[in-house]
């Protein structure tokens, strides 16, 4: 499963071709820690005792994207993100 907060959404979007992979859509508001879990367990990682960060990186590399979670600096390209509220207000 690939969410539209990946980078290389060109090179995924060229090999698709027309194709349309699930994607997370983006939410209003913040997910909060139970909803984070219950999204990881659906892709098979085992949240453990992590920090919020730390299991929002595992989620984003078990969709097989760039864990890129606090790293917008304020600005991100990923629209599509189901983090970006949190993202941008974090900085990891």
């Amino acid at each position: 499963m690939y969410s539209e907060n990946c980078r290389g959404k060109a090179r995924r979007e060229e090999r698709l071709k027309g194709k349309r992979m699930p994607a997370t859509k983006a939410k209003k508001k913040s997910m909060k820690m139970p909803e984070i879990k219950r999204k990881a367990k659906r892709l098979g990682v085992s949240a453990g005792k992590m920090k919020k960060a730390e299991l929002i990186h595992s989620i984003q590399e078990a969709e097989g994207c760039t864990p890129c979670f606090g790293t917008s600096n304020g600005e991100c390209v990923y629209n599509d993100c189901c983090f970006m509220q949190d993202c941008l207000k974090v900085t990891v």
